[in-house]
């Protein structure tokens, strides 16, 4: 069980988008709910970018599947709680810890009792909004032993209907079809399975089809929030559902291009999208933190770069280098490593 799997560079390509993908929607977070407050043209930039960047966290989810779910060695279960599901786990105890710390800041002090607030309703609600990813990611390290071995064991036209018959129901939550089975733990559970199929077989026969699929799913999620916010007077996140078909046609059309494509990338920008990809959770569970004067909108960041298609692009790329450069001091601390793995 110790041996090592090799490194596959697409899949540290689809990490690393897909982490700057997470930060650009953290960045843009705010601007989303100030329809009408700002002109129109800075809302719909900042509304676009969220629209097409609303794959990061499936992408993350397909690779666990692809790289989780390929795992042929005989299963042990301690080796599997401590290093797949403690990898994870840790870190989230860790940091929930640490933001609800920092949530318990206000007025230019530490209050003890707004903390200790915020640590009570954690078991219900994440102490900080980027936590949520693991009250969803982490129930699927359960999933996981227990599927591996009937994907090795189902015959391939019958995986092809298992992810046809989730499909179907990706589209039934897009169109708020009441179902028993519109559950989180099924819906992300099929991006699993999803990652898997993919990463397991040759996709370049069917590229066209996913480029089609994924980019009419983008015009659709672009087009879609517009006509959805002006109906309704306000933002709208009709289209942007994470469990949703669109989502799921666009996060299989990256993972695909990536699969295709990747290896022509050259020797020195994979050097770097390597080094992001391996810090990828660090990143992730540091750069709110880099964000918090950012997202309070009345410093004026937003402004400085005259619009948000221009500020947004600008801030996630600098949040990106500065958590990716802390991660990686942190992770030479001893203990304090296992919070950024």
């Amino acid at each position: 069980m110790s041996a090592r799997r090799p490194d596959i560079f697409y899949i540290h390509l689809l990490r690393f988008i897909a982490a700057i993908a997470v930060i650009a929607i953290h960045v843009l977070g705010p601007l989303r709910e100030l329809y009408g407050q700002i002109p129109m043209g800075q809302w719909f930039g900042a509304v676009s970018i969220n629209a097409i960047s609303r794959w990061a966290v499936p992408v993350f989810m397909m690779i666990s599947g692809a790289l989780l779910l390929s795992d042929t060695r005989p299963f042990d279960n301690r080796h599997y709680l401590q290093r797949r599901l403690g990898k994870v786990a840790i870190p989230f105890i860790g940091w929930t810890l640490i933001y609800a710390v920092v949530g318990g800041f206000a007025l230019g002090h530490w209050q003890p009792e707004k903390t200790l607030a915020i640590l009570e309703a954690s078991p219900n609600q994440p102490v900080w909004y980027h936590l949520w990813f693991f009250y969803d990611f982490i129930p699927l390290y359960f999933v996981i032993p227990l599927l591996a071995p009937l994907l090795h064991r189902m015959e391939p036209e019958r995986i092809k209907l298992l992810i046809a018959a989730w499909l179907l129901l990706t589209l039934m939550h897009l169109l708020k079809v009441e179902t028993p089975l519109r559950q989180n733990i099924l819906l992300y559970s099929g991006y699993l399975v999803l990652g898997w199929y993919l990463f397991n077989r040759d996709n370049r026969p069917q590229l066209k089809l996913w480029l089609g699929l994924g980019l009419g799913s983008v015009f659709l999620n672009l087009v879609g929030s517009w006509y959805a916010s002006e109906a309704k007077g306000a933002y709208s996140s009709l289209f942007m559902g994470y469990k949703s078909l669109n989502t799921v046609l666009i996060g299989g059309m990256l993972f695909v291009l990536a699969q295709c494509y990747a290896d022509r990338i050259g020797a020195k920008a994979k050097t770097v999208i390597t080094s992001i990809s391996t810090y990828s959770l660090g990143i992730y569970l540091i750069h709110p933190l880099l964000l918090i004067p950012v997202r309070n909108l009345d410093n004026g960041v937003y402004q400085w770069f005259g619009h948000t298609l221009i500020a947004i692009p600008v801030i996630t790329l600098v949040t990106l280098l500065v958590a990716w450069a802390l991660t990686a001091a942190l992770t030479r601390l001893p203990l304090i490593n296992r919070l950024v793995p």
